[in-house]
């Protein structure tokens, strides 16, 4: 699969090490390095401030999303290719992700998994097939990825459902991880439709 844009969802905290930080920035260098434009939320704080600055540090383009009424909140990046003005925090993921090819999480908050969730819901329904992985710096997704395990193993989650994203433990293989997805099986989708009407 060809990648021209990645979403990244991250939080707007730096985190307790500096490695996720670093993490954040190198993530950001190697979209860059690739030609592949980044997506974010449009901060210029916390992990977010650093994947934008990696990309643009490397020459990429690099495009925020931000509802107006965080302006004040979350402080806007002044140095973005790009920064959409959106009037909520629905129109901010719907944005991202259809600016997006691919969806890669960081270490964040509530907001990062919630948007990474929102966006995985989406997958497991079939409405759409867009490759999505979580960066586990310093093991801080190995937790999520056990809680979904268990999902499955209890029955709340239909085993090649945990397909839906993976976890990727270096920025360097996030790209190959990427670019060779494969969605789930459609079949199971068969009737979704008709269901629903």
């Amino acid at each position: 699969m060809e990648l021209s844009s990645i979403c990244v969802y991250c939080g707007s905290a730096p985190g307790a090490q500096p490695s996720f930080a670093a993490a954040a920035r190198r993530t950001g260098a190697l979209i860059a390095a690739a030609g592949i434009r980044l997506v974010y939320g449009g901060g210029a704080v916390g992990l977010m401030g650093e994947v934008a600055n990696g990309a643009l540090d490397a020459g990429g383009e690099v495009i925020g999303v931000m509802p107006r009424r965080l302006f004040r909140r979350e402080v806007a990046h002044g140095g973005l290719s790009q920064l959409i003005d959106v009037d909520s925090m629905h129109a901010r993921k719907q944005t991202m992700f259809e600016l997006a090819d691919a969806f890669v999480a960081l270490p964040g908050g509530l907001g990062t998994f919630e948007e990474l969730f929102e966006t995985a819901t989406w997958g497991q329904l079939g409405l759409h097939a867009k490759p999505m992985a979580t960066l586990d710096v310093e093991g801080y997704f190995a937790p999520l990825h056990a809680m979904l395990a268990g999902a499955a193993a209890h029955g709340f989650l239909k085993a090649d459902s945990l397909q839906l994203i993976v976890n990727v433990q270096e920025p360097e293989d996030l790209l190959e991880v990427l670019g060779r997805y494969r969605p789930p099986s459609a079949e199971r989708f068969v009737g979704l439709e008709a269901a629903e009407t």
